[in-house]
């Protein structure tokens, strides 16, 4: 089968969409971004064919059983099982590089014991971190043994001889080294084939369905890049397009009634407006740094010591909206610190940034031509509760009651975007020069 893929290279993660011939989506993957800008692309890929493999697998499976009930849960087993492998294997060879490094350094001895330590009680807890029904904070690797490793060497570091910035520091070199290993193009038969010998006792329907779907050939006909840091993906040129073309393409995909789209991601925002093809007739963006986006609110959640997921929810909860006055990450700081020393509440702050936010993204629909039906919201901060009910509020003040699109994979627009450019280049070859 024949399939096109499109990579979206943030600032602070790298997405990945792969389209079948028909324009079906068949996979999606998400990783963080990182230096090594290849490898983000690879991995990234690598999560959306295990996406679609794993679709492939749901078809053939509950093609030969009825949807629902303990079929659901036989393949929703199946993936957490694979995750659970995937995290093992991770740490297996972070623990591997981990260890070479302690031996290298003087203080040797008293580190291996205390390394050793650590990464045994990180295995022991990998089945309670993947069981049923638990709750993760993240799905990549780096926050999930991040958190647990710096936690078990502080532990460490109060209790014995090795010191916790010699463990926290060996950490720190390790996961870079890990985060930028290629990914393995045989890692979903490997890994899902273990999955299985670990489910007590899967349906006999599930292991054939596994085969058929890991057998069955995926090729890609074309890729396309894009992104904040599309000039550093390794595609030829003809294979990069801009952020605003994506993005509005994506949008209009998902929601073809779509005429303008406002994308609020890691680094920046844009306002965009689109034809009733999905052609970008007119675009904003903020023009000076990463203020009022999603870098943004990962330094606020920073200075409150807060998960960036906990913003919103919390910001919903405010008993009134306190004024910020700015939203350069710099002076929104000190601003933010001065609120909190006068004794205003956390939850009244969160709902006035969360304004502040949306009020500069109003400023640069205005500039674009402001807002028409229907309306797209997309990228991370899309996410976010507080933000979509002050956006919402604000758009209905200005332009009254309208339709507000918002998916849930929206942070895979600009991915969209990009792949359904390969599939059209492949369709128009003679316009893969179009302006990009």
């Amino acid at each position: 089968m024949r399939a096109f893929v499109g990579i979206d290279l943030g600032s602070t993660t790298t997405k990945a969409v792969v389209l079948g011939e028909g324009g079906e989506v068949l996979g999606r993957g998400i990783t963080n971004s990182r230096s090594n800008y290849k490898v983000a692309c690879d991995v990234a890929l690598c999560e959306a064919l295990i996406d679609a493999r794993f679709g492939r697998v749901a078809a053939g499976f509950l093609g030969e059983r009825a949807a629902g009930g303990a079929g659901e849960r036989s393949l929703a087993e199946l993936e957490r099982r694979f995750r659970e492998q995937q995290y093992q294997h991770q740490l297996d060879v972070f623990g591997q590089r981990a260890l070479a490094h302690a031996a290298a350094n003087d203080d040797a001895a008293a580190l291996r014991p205390a390394l050793e330590s650590i990464l045994g009680a990180m295995a022991g807890e990998t089945a309670a971190l993947f069981a049923e029904g638990a709750e993760r904070k993240s799905d990549f690797f780096r926050d999930l043994a991040g958190g647990r490793f710096l936690a078990l060497a502080e532990a460490a570091g109060r209790g014995g001889a090795a010191r916790f910035d010699r463990l926290a520091g060996l950490f720190d070199k390790t996961i870079l080294e890990v985060e930028n290993l290629p990914a393995g193009g045989d890692s979903f038969s490997t890994l899902v084939r273990a999955a299985l010998a670990a489910m007590p006792a899967p349906p006999p329907e599930l292991p054939a369905a596994v085969e058929r779907a890991t057998a069955a050939p995926l090729e890609i006909e074309r890729s396309v890049g894009t992104g904040y840091g599309r000039a550093t993906l390794p595609f030829p040129k003809d294979q990069i397009r801009s952020e605003i073309l994506c993005h509005g393409l994506g949008a209009h995909h998902l929601f073809p009634r779509t005429r303008t789209v406002l994308d609020i991601g890691g680094q920046d925002t844009k306002a965009i407006q689109v034809d009733e093809r999905g052609i970008v007739t007119s675009f904003q963006m903020n023009d000076r740094c990463a203020a009022g986006c999603g870098r943004y609110l990962g330094y606020i959640a920073d200075e409150m010591n807060l998960g960036l997921h906990q913003l919103g929810p919390m910001a919903l909860t405010a008993e009134r909206t306190v004024r910020i006055n700015s939203t350069c990450t710099v002076f929104a700081g000190a601003e933010l610190r001065e609120r909190l020393s006068l004794g205003e509440k956390r939850e009244n702050i969160l709902a006035g940034l969360h304004r502040a936010i949306i009020l500069r993204a109003m400023s640069l629909l205005a500039r674009s031509g402001g807002v028409s039906e229907e309306f797209t919201f997309t990228g991370g901060v899309a996410k976010n509760a507080a933000a979509v009910g002050a956006l919402r509020e604000l758009v209905t003040a200005n332009y009254g009651e309208m339709t507000m699109n918002i998916s849930a994979d929206s942070i895979y627009t600009g991915a969209l975007g990009a792949a359904l450019f390969a599939r059209r280049d492949t369709e128009r070859p003679a316009e893969r020069g179009e302006a990009a």
